[in-house]
């Protein structure tokens, strides 16, 4: 038999802050190169403005670079596979308009992938420190825009069977590092502290939402009164109780989760679940998936840290499949801030 052409994808990532470029040599990861933008940390949050042009900046260096850490020539590229959304538009646009240009250079395909099932499918990169879920199975991705419970029939089929009402499970945990006065980005601090605090400590309230939907606006808002109440009887209430408040506002928003993915698992019978986005770097949720699996004989999933977060080698591997069923994109394309997985 005749040996198959490997397939070789370049892909672009730029739906928020991160610039990031990968190359993909069928379901295995050559390169993943991922520009951070530090400016942010000043305000407190993502500004869409100054992330757009840093993507601008970033794009074409951090693109070359994938390439050579790749050691391929760019001659030897398949196709090009980005993100169309959800996220920023104006950073959107950036990684669309690049990636439809050299498309169209290079003569080669163009694959628009949606960022959210990116994550998802994300467990299908070859690593030898991951195994693939088996279809169907139960994604639950969370991010700092996004959280959902996705029944995954196979790499094209998903459906959203839950998702949150208002805020998303990143930005709780982001507001409530703010409300405690932590640098942004807070949820990896708020991680950190946790992990030497009493997570029974203080009880905060767990939300009252039908079905398998989320909400997380209450909770940052009975974190906010009881940071104010506690802080006028002691000025020094958060200094002298950071660690204990951390676990117990992790330890709140873990057990939100955990009961629906427990309530997903019950009313779809699949006991396969994987976590994707970037809150899944978080250890404590980490920790409660893989409990879970001896606790209620799921098999759990969870992925490589760098794979976790934004990036585009998650990009390149629905780029890779898409690219084994020739689905493929026209150059008339368009960014889409907002774009659901259906």
């Amino acid at each position: 038999m005749p040996e198959h052409k490997p397939i070789y994808i370049l892909a672009i990532e730029s739906s928020c802050d991160d610039t990031s470029a990968a190359i993909l040599m069928n379901d295995k990861v050559l390169s993943n190169v991922v520009a951070t933008q530090a400016i942010h940390e000043e305000y407190g949050g993502v500004v869409p403005e100054l992330a757009s042009r840093a993507h601008q900046q970033n794009i074409v260096p951090v693109v070359d670079q994938a390439i050579a850490r790749a050691n391929i020539d760019k001659k030897q590229l398949s196709a090009i596979a980005f993100t169309r959304g959800p996220g920023l538009m104006g950073s959107l646009l950036v990684g669309t308009s690049f990636a439809k240009s050299l498309s169209l250079g290079l003569d080669i395909p163009l694959i628009e992938v949606n960022h959210m099932k990116a994550h998802i499918l994300a467990h299908f990169i070859a690593d030898e420190k991951m195994t693939s879920p088996k279809f169907p199975f139960l994604a639950l991705t969370i991010s700092g825009g996004h959280t959902q419970v996705v029944q995954v029939n196979d790499y094209f089929e998903m459906k959203i069977i839950g998702q949150t009402l208002d805020d998303a499970v990143g930005e709780a945990f982001d507001k409530s590092a703010k409300i405690l006065g932590l640098p942004y980005p807070g949820g990896p601090l708020i991680d950190k502290h946790a992990a030497n605090g009493n997570p029974h400590k203080f009880e905060f309230p767990i939300p009252k939402v039908k079905d398998l939907d989320f909400s997380f606006s209450g909770l940052k808002t009975n974190i906010l009164y009881f940071i104010q109440r506690n802080t006028k009887d002691n000025p020094n209430f958060i200094n002298e109780n950071l660690e204990d408040i951390c676990a117990s506002i992790q330890d709140t928003i873990i057990e939100i989760l955990m009961r629906k993915l427990k309530k997903a698992v019950k009313q779809t019978g699949i006991k396969e679940v994987a976590i994707g986005g970037g809150v899944s770097a978080n250890s404590g949720i980490r920790k409660a998936l893989t409990d879970a699996q001896e606790k209620y004989g799921w098999k759990t999933y969870i992925p490589q840290f760098q794979y976790c977060t934004d990036n585009a080698a998650m990009i390149g591997i629905v780029g890779y499949h898409k690219f084994k069923n020739e689905i493929f994109s026209k150059q008339d394309i368009t960014a889409q801030a907002r774009y659901v997985i259906s």
